[in-house]
């Protein structure tokens, strides 16, 4: 643990004004933090870097149960703090639009992905597909307030010139635009192109090429590194923001890191599931007594052939690699800030963007065109997989083993698709280890850095109305054991793909649509459902459902829900039509 951490923590502690609430239609919002001019004089603000992981399980860290080696992040975690009550969005746009902006992904522009839109939403306020003029970025705040911003990975924000991370408040950027990509830069061909699945890059706003045969991991946290060094003889304290992409399909890794995993998954996604479990128990982050919720869609291991077993073992194989080997270049940028002597003075935030993906993928994205895919030189042959001609997926069942004890996956409501880790270290944090289990969101990560960086957020930017902040400061969290985030008559509430969660202390209640042909993964949900209702301090797995034995607690959170869908102009679907069948429904184990 750093030694200066107890005092300088005091010192923002005294400066800081933590930020008071006031509750609007039942929801809490975060007003504006600030910190009095003299104590911004005489003290050294923070640096910032906040790491989003793209599609990362809840127990993939060795420091939330994982056996995949860790141990960059296991090292923050230990001398840092643990949130293991952190929550984001079901996918990866709505929830980096709330971590840029505090505010909620309805109201700057990512009411759903942009890839997915519905036609009843295109064109609505709230989801334009980028982040809209009602937003303001963390970024943006941050550099007016005398800070440098960088940023290296993933953006999936906004395709245009007017959208991008230079746009957008980051004075050096190398940014993936879309929401994947090629790990070693192989869809960058004139192929891919013509297929129109390669992806986008931009460096400080210019359009650029991915350098082919470099690892995503490396390249950005070489990226990384080389702007926090180029920053030596600048006095201004930095918001570095780095996204990977890693371990968002498809699985690719460099071979020698998946060696290090050959062997390691042969017994199979439900005995991951138990060991994980029993770390987690052991660790403190979930209950001694907690159930898993059973397997949905995913078939026993023991009733597949040895040759799918096999593929399937290898497949896990390169995901623990790419999570290792983000772990690696995370060393690699610390590493860095050390040399740089800026590692005392430095804030670090890690977390993931959503749960882990469940979906079976075994294509390019968005190509349908067996004709164009076949242009494309995939080869998902056993001895290619993880190499940068193979695209596969891991599937329902490994995910499943990532998300447990909870529900679910990404793309869902349920705990399985927004309860992720994330980690804080650096001053102002009493450490050690420690594990906060109050209720905390993404949006909270701008308003802990405006405070913190004593920066004031504006109800109005450059002459136009700004969203309001959702978000709530972690900082009195942070500094002590006995501070939560959350109390337990706040309310936290989520929609997307129309699937619908509301939160208020230990209970919550999920509406999950029916999707065409009992698909258990699908993001198109067309059928309407039944409010659930769970206790999530009996029931984190979301398994028993009270909704009849408590209906008034139910239509408390029912009302609250569509308060905030009123407030925050989410687009429902249309009545279904006249004679609609409920499709089968996907059976659990």
């Amino acid at each position: 643990m750093k030694t200066h951490h107890t005092t300088l923590r005091g010192r923002l502690l005294a400066g800081a004004l933590i930020a008071a609430t006031s509750l609007a239609g039942g929801f809490a919002y975060a007003a504006e933090p600030t910190v009095p001019a003299a104590t911004r004089a005489v003290e050294k603000r923070p640096n910032f870097l906040v790491i989003v992981a793209d599609d990362l399980g809840y127990s993939d860290l060795g420091a939330f149960g994982g056996e995949i080696e860790t141990p960059n992040l296991d090292a923050l975690a230990k001398a840092g703090v643990r949130l293991s009550g952190f929550h984001t969005a079901p996918t990866c746009s709505p929830t980096r639009s709330m971590l840029m902006t505090g505010s909620d992904n309805h109201q700057v522009g990512l009411g759903s992905m942009a890839e997915v839109l519905t036609p009843g939403q295109k064109g609505r306020p709230g989801y334009e597909g980028y982040l809209n003029e009602r937003s303001v970025t963390v970024a943006e705040l941050l550099r007016d307030g005398g800070y440098r911003t960088l940023m290296a990975g993933k953006w999936h924000l906004g395709l245009a010139d007017d959208q991008s991370p230079t746009a957008r408040g980051f004075e050096r950027s190398y940014a993936l635009l879309q929401g994947l990509q090629n790990h070693f830069g192989e869809d960058q061909t004139e192929a891919y192109k013509a297929a129109g699945a390669a992806s986008t890059f931009r460096e400080d706003g210019k359009v650029v090429t991915y350098p082919k045969g470099v690892y995503s991991a490396d390249f950005y946290g070489d990226k990384m590194a080389q702007f926090i060094r180029e920053g030596a003889g600048d006095s201004r304290p930095f918001f570095a923001y780095l996204t990977f992409t890693e371990p968002h399909w498809p699985l690719q890794a460099p071979p020698e890191t998946i060696a290090k995993y050959k062997g390691r998954y042969d017994a199979g996604y439900e005995a991951l599931r138990e060991q994980r479990l029993a770390r987690l128990k052991a660790l403190g982050l979930v209950p001694k007594d907690v159930k898993p919720h059973p397997f949905i869609d995913t078939p026993a291991w023991k009733s597949l052939t040895p040759e799918q077993k096999k593929d399937q073992s290898r497949r896990m194989e390169i995901y623990a690699a790419m999570v290792d080997r983000m772990d690696q270049n995370i060393g690699k940028v610390v590493a860095a800030l050390k040399a740089s002597g800026q590692y005392e003075n430095t804030v670090i935030v890690f977390l993931s963007d959503n749960g882990a993906e469940g979906s079976r993928i075994d294509t390019v994205r968005g190509v349908a065109d067996p004709a164009k895919i076949a242009t494309l030189g995939i080869d998902n042959s056993f001895d290619n997989l993880g190499a940068g001609s193979s695209h596969v997926g891991y599937g329902p069942g490994w995910a499943q083993a990532a998300t447990a004890p909870t529900r679910q996956v990404k793309g869902y409501t349920t705990e399985g698709g927004i309860h992720t880790p994330a980690i804080v270290e650096g001053p102002g944090v009493k450490g050690d280890g420690r594990i906060v289990d109050s209720l905390a969101h993404v949006a909270d990560v701008e308003a802990t850095v405006l405070e913190l960086a004593g920066v004031k957020r504006p109800e109005t930017y450059r002459g136009r109305a700004v969203a309001p902040s959702i978000g709530r400061s972690w900082v009195p969290a942070l500094a002590s054991a006995d501070a939560g985030v959350r109390g337990p008559q706040d309310l936290v509430a989520w929609e997307l793909f129309f699937r619908r969660a509301v939160r208020q202390g230990e209970w919550k209640a999920v509406y999950l649509p029916s999707a065409p042909g009992g698909a258990a993964y699908s993001r198109e949900a067309v059928l309407p459902a039944n409010w659930q209702l769970f206790n999530l301090k009996s029931d984190p797995a979301e398994a028993v459902d009270l909704a009849s034995s408590q209906p008034d607690k139910l239509k408390e959170l029912v009302e609250a829900w569509n308060r905030y869908a009123a407030q925050n102009g989410v687009v429902l679907p249309p009545p279904p039509a006249a004679g609609s069948a409920a499709p089968a429904k996907a059976g659990a184990r």
